[in-house]
């Protein structure tokens, strides 16, 4: 599967990473599409290296979606979590 395999599956996962964790998120929709698409990368090349899941055969692979999306629902508490500290020291 190639980069843009990656960045559809990275948008999809993004929706699904916002569905499980609603909330009022800074940024909107565009900051949510680009955390779902670099959670996905990130999600499958950690999958491949540290579990040795083969991510990269097939868009409809099992393997390759829980990566994305967990590797979203991560990146998107990472970026809560820093955005939130910086609202919070503003007020």
């Amino acid at each position: 599967m190639g980069i843009i395999g990656w960045i559809i599956l990275g948008l999809i996962a993004g929706v699904i990473a916002k569905a499980i964790l609603p909330g009022d998120d800074p940024g909107g929709a565009i900051v949510t599409i680009i955390i779902g698409i670099v959670g996905a990368i990130i999600g499958g090349f950690l999958a491949s290296r540290i579990l040795g899941i083969d991510v990269n055969e097939e868009f409809f692979d099992l393997a390759t979606w829980v990566s994305a999306i967990v590797g979203s629902l991560v990146l998107l508490l990472i970026y809560r979590a820093v955005v939130g500290r910086r609202s919070m020291a503003r007020r």
